[in-house]
């Protein structure tokens, strides 16, 4: 049996990543072929991004035959099927973006739909049956976006309006070996289209509060009609019209919806009002059906304003990126649109204005704000790279800037290195867009709920109306009964309890530097029982420090300028660490020349200093030399085994001392790890590829539980799933490159520092945006918070429905009350939810 690897992304130019439908469909294409037995992705690296791995039987088929299978497959693939995501206007809440799903679903050509009650959108398409520009036609891409309050908020089965301004394309690679080349833009391109828009509210003829002022509009019909009944000589048919308007302004928007839901084969919950308020009518209980529109009503519209405020939470990421930037040309400088920049180009930014692209800084320095993208409160201080020609993919993170973040003082120039629809930002915008139409598994369970529990109500209803040939009753008081009891089983709080929730839970971590994929992701992080942990990076600093000096016969002033003479003269990691921690030490003390630099592989470097020899290095060296005694070699055990890297230095014939080098642990570190156990973490686990002694000195030093040490990538995968089995819901927090495939196997895989990280952004479930390890226990605590209201939702939702169905049955409340409790849970559940908007971390100091 062969293997073959490769990038998935030459085969399927541009997918969004390895969960794509496409990839599935290559997938089974390629397996259908005689003598391939087995194709997987072999998850992205630090060495390699998303791979297609084929197993094929080399007596079977040739190398050649696979390869090109594969290729015939994914253009065949990239040829067919379009993407496209992005932001509809007018989706007023959960209820309704089902109904559009439902819609568009419908429409020729499309494969597969979903709308969020944040109007976020995701369409898949058959280019066969239909194109984009038709799609786009249909959404309302050629329109110009209204001002709030221009025009009626429109239809959308027939011409909803798109908040999409643009779409960026790439070209599938033809699958001819000679060359690649641009096929028709249409036919031969595999599309991701990005939403960035503008959040236009249309709320109708009279502006984005059409709907409250209907409903209030109601109300004041009902109230007047309701007063003037009790005057004496006013005639009964003035408060009959009263009640007619309060009927058609409470009723507008009800049956608007109710009509879209019913073409669209569904019963929703508008539809049951519309049955419960003309059953009223019908029995002369005008005031009661009135009311019950009002309630109603009122209740969409605040629910709609509830939702708005969340999904406008979400909505500010994309005000935070600038919309035009200085390019300096020659020796002159222009303004452009950001969407103009390209790769190379070098921007000024002024003090106190935003960043327009993602780049390096090349002149210049200063304090940068990067909370919008990372959430980090204090500014970061970027240096500009020594070298302005050098590759920007070899930038420090001193270097590197991200569009949307806020300059400091100073005049930076910037080197762009992604275009404004790749920068970190626009990849936010998207990935939480995405997140919002993700369903949690309670929001799952709720819909499956609904999907039986209407027809039921529906049975339940029809049925009551015939009580009358049961019981010894009027028909009228049998169908009245019917009609609270359909107004009782309404699902209205069970329909928006979740989507809420999870819409304001994940709005509240992306404004906090946190971005969470969805509902799924978000409840999860909630119920971990324990945290595996990569250590470089992510529980230490990532780089060495100079953390122990042991003198021996020489003081600490006589050693350092020694080591530092000759360590300067290395590019080695370790011995930059000496020179730059060694240096701060020493203060102004002056540093002797040291000559003659020899690197002696694997055991350390010899140079001269002062007329002697030095040498500098591990054990292994100076027992080469058999010059090793018992005292040095007992304070070099002793470094080694609180997981320091020992470095003896000898000049002449005297030890003048060891140096303990270190990766040390992040200040956070030791808090974070404290606050997780008060959040009930029991085991918090360190997976690391270092030898087990330094493993076991940095988890003494933090606080974890357990340390695994000497350990392969794929034995970190064994471990988590280990984990898995052992303790249930595990999370895997690493750098998201490296540490992808064990986050894989987790729970929840929780990226750290995925600011222009693509790949940690793109295989993470959660990504901490900064390099802050302090803001895992902030996502797990609002995970819980998220959790406890949506199962608070429930029971309220759930609760007064099992409440109001049998006092309604047993004729105990009527409509009235039965309205006001059930439209008080709804509003109840929706505010309920918005609480994550305002959480913050409680901290034990």
């Amino acid at each position: 049996m062969q293997k073959l690897q490769i990038d998935l992304n030459i085969v399927l130019p541009e997918v969004p990543d390895e969960k794509d439908q496409c990839v599935e469909r290559l997938m089974g294409l390629l397996e259908d072929r005689p003598g391939i037995e087995k194709v997987h992705v072999r998850a992205a690296t630090q060495t390699h991004p998303d791979q297609l791995c084929i197993h094929y039987d080399s007596q079977t088929i040739s190398l050649n035959r696979v390869q090109q299978f594969a290729k015939q497959a994914g253009a065949r693939i990239t040829s067919q099927y379009g993407h496209f995501v992005g932001t509809l206007q007018g989706v007023r809440h959960a209820r309704h973006a089902r109904i559009v799903t439902g819609q568009i679903q419908r429409w020729p050509g499309v494969v597969e739909v979903s709308v969020s009650a944040s109007g976020a959108i995701h369409l898949e398409f058959d280019r066969k049956k239909t194109q984009l520009a038709t799609i786009l036609n249909k959404l309302g891409e050629n329109k110009t976006p209204a001002s709030p309050g221009s025009e009626t908020e429109p239809d959308i089965d027939a011409q909803p309006e798109s908040s999409i301004d643009k779409a960026h394309t790439s070209s599938a690679h033809n699958t001819e070996p000679a060359h690649d080349h641009r096929e028709g833009e249409e036919h031969k391109r595999h599309q991701h289209a990005e939403g960035d828009g503008h959040d236009h509210e249309h709320g109708g003829i009279f502006g984005p509060n059409t709907e409250l002022i209907f409903a209030i509009l109601c109300a004041v019909f009902l109230g007047v009609g309701f007063g003037l009944s009790f005057v004496s000589g006013i005639p009964g048919w003035v408060s009959l019209t009263l009640y007619g308007f309060a009927y058609f302004c409470g009723g507008f928007f009800t049956a608007k919806e109710a009509v879209e839901a019913i073409r669209n084969g569904q019963f929703e919950i508008d539809f049951l009002m519309l049955v419960a308020a003309a059953g009223a009518g019908v029995l002369g209980e005008w005031a009661e059906g009135a009311l019950l529109l009002a309630l109603f009503s009122l209740g969409h519209a605040l629910e709609h304003y509830a939702m708005n405020r969340a999904r406008k939470s979400i909505s500010a990421l994309a005000d935070l990126s600038a919309k035009t930037a200085t390019v300096r040309r020659g020796n002159s400088t222009e303004e452009v649109d950001v969407a103009e920049l390209k790769i190379g180009d070098v921007i000024l930014v002024k003090p106190n204005s935003k960043i327009a692209a993602d780049g390096v800084v090349i002149k210049g320095g200063g304090p940068v704000n990067q909370a919008p993208i990372t959430g980090e409160s204090v500014p970061v201080d970027k240096q500009p790279m020594a070298d302005p020609d050098a590759d920007p993919s070899r930038a420090k993170p001193e270097n590197k800037v991200f569009a949307g973040t806020i300059n400091g003082t100073s005049v930076l120039e910037i080197k762009v290195t992604k275009a404004a629809s790749d920068s970190t930002l626009a990849r936010l915008i998207k990935l939480v867009n995405e997140a919002e139409s993700q369903q949690s598994p309670t929001q799952q369970f709720t819909d499956r709920f609904e999907r039986w529990f209407v027809p039921a109500v529906l049975i339940l209803v029809v049925t009551l109306c015939f009580a009358y040939l049961v019981i010894d009753e009027p028909f009228a008081k049998s169908f009245y009964r019917a009609m609270a009891v359909l107004v009782a089983a309404s699902p209205c709080a069970l329909a928006i309890s979740t989507p809420s929730a999870v819409l304001s839970g994940v709005a509240r971590a992306a404004r906090d530097g946190v971005l969470v994929k969805g509902g799924r992701p978000l409840e999860d992080l909630g119920e971990l029982t324990a945290v595996a942990f990569d250590k470089t990076g992510t529980l230490t600093e990532g780089k060495p420090r100079l953390a122990q000096v042991v003198t021996l016969e020489a003081s600490e002033a006589e050693l350092l300028p020694v080591a530092i003479a000759v360590e300067r003269l290395s590019d080695h990691p370790l011995a930059q660490a000496i020179v730059k921690d060694g240096t701060d030490r020493l203060g102004q003390k002056s540093i002797p020349e040291a000559t003659d630099l020899k690197a002696l592989t694997g055991r350390g470097v010899q140079a001269t200093v002062d007329g002697k020899p030095v040498y500098i290095g591990n054990k292994a060296l100076f027992d080469e030399q058999n010059t090793l005694t018992d005292a040095v070699r007992q304070k070099a055990d002793e470094l080694e085994a609180n997981g320091h890297t020992a470095m003896i230095v000898r000049q002449g014939k005297s030890f003048l001392g060891i140096l303990g080098v270190m990766d040390t642990p992040r200040k956070e570190a030791r808090q974070t790890l404290s606050e997780l156990k008060e959040l009930g973490i029991q085991r918090m686990i360190m997976l690391t590829g270092d030898n087990q002694r330094v493993a076991d000195a940095i988890a003494s030093e933090v606080g974890l539980t357990d340390a695994l040490g000497d350990l392969l990538p794929e034995a970190k995968v064994q471990a988590v799933q280990k984990l898995r089995q052992g303790e249930g819901k595990v999370a895997m927090v690493g750098d998201g490159v490296n540490d992808a495939p064990a986050m894989a196997k987790s729970t929840v895989g929780i990226a750290m520092g995925a600011a222009g990280s693509d790949v940690a952004l793109e295989t993470a479930d959660i990504a901490l945006m900064g390099d802050q390890l302090d803001k895992l226990p902030f996502a797990i605590g609002l995970s819980r918070a998220a959790r406890r209201i949506i199962r608070q939702n429930l029971y309220i939702s759930l609760g007064m429905v099992a409440i109001l169905i049998p006092l309604t049955i047993l004729g105990i409340a009527r409509i009235g009350p039965a309205v006001i409790a059930h439209e008080g849970s709804t509003l109840l559940v929706v505010f309920n939810a918005l609480r994550l908007l305002a959480y913050t971390r409680k901290t034990h100091s």
